[in-house]
């Protein structure tokens, strides 16, 4: 875990009781209410994924990887987004993130070939996995 996060965030760390200033504001400009709250941000400092709350790893390791994808499909790297957001598919499949994952991966390749077919893919993608899923809800629209 530690290899990923070094491989591809530049962490920063901010303790409630330590640095309390820095907390507040902080805290404030990101409207973190509970710790832990981990802000994935862009390179701007646009927020593109939040973990609040303690995660078990593999878990964490999955929204880590979500997180990733959100920000390489913000930066317009379609390609690469949908590698990452189909990665944590395949690795973490039982995790939280892997639906929102799956429909990222699908935007990230429509954007990517402006073919409506894959979003046509995503959608019968989730009539096999994650039927239950908020996510299936919102990818029920690109099946015809």
């Amino acid at each position: 875990m530690a290899h990923f996060v070094d491989e591809h965030f530049l962490p920063a760390r901010v303790n409630v009781r330590e640095q309390p200033d820095d907390f507040k504001r902080l805290g404030e400009r990101f409207g973190a209410e509970w710790t832990p709250t981990i802000l994935l941000l862009d390179p701007t400092g646009t927020e593109r994924h939040r973990i609040e709350g303690f995660l078990p790893a593999d878990d964490f390791m999955a929204q880590l990887g979500l997180g990733l994808g959100r920000v390489e499909l913000s930066a317009g790297d379609f390609t690469e987004a949908e590698r990452q957001l189909r990665e944590v598919v395949a690795r973490h499949p039982d995790s939280d993130a892997a639906p929102e994952a799956l429909y990222w991966a699908g935007v990230a390749k429509y954007k990517a070939t402006n073919d409506a077919a894959a979003l046509q893919e995503t959608g019968e993608a989730f009539r096999q996995r994650y039927q239950d899923s908020a996510w299936a809800k919102k990818s029920s629209v690109w099946v015809g």
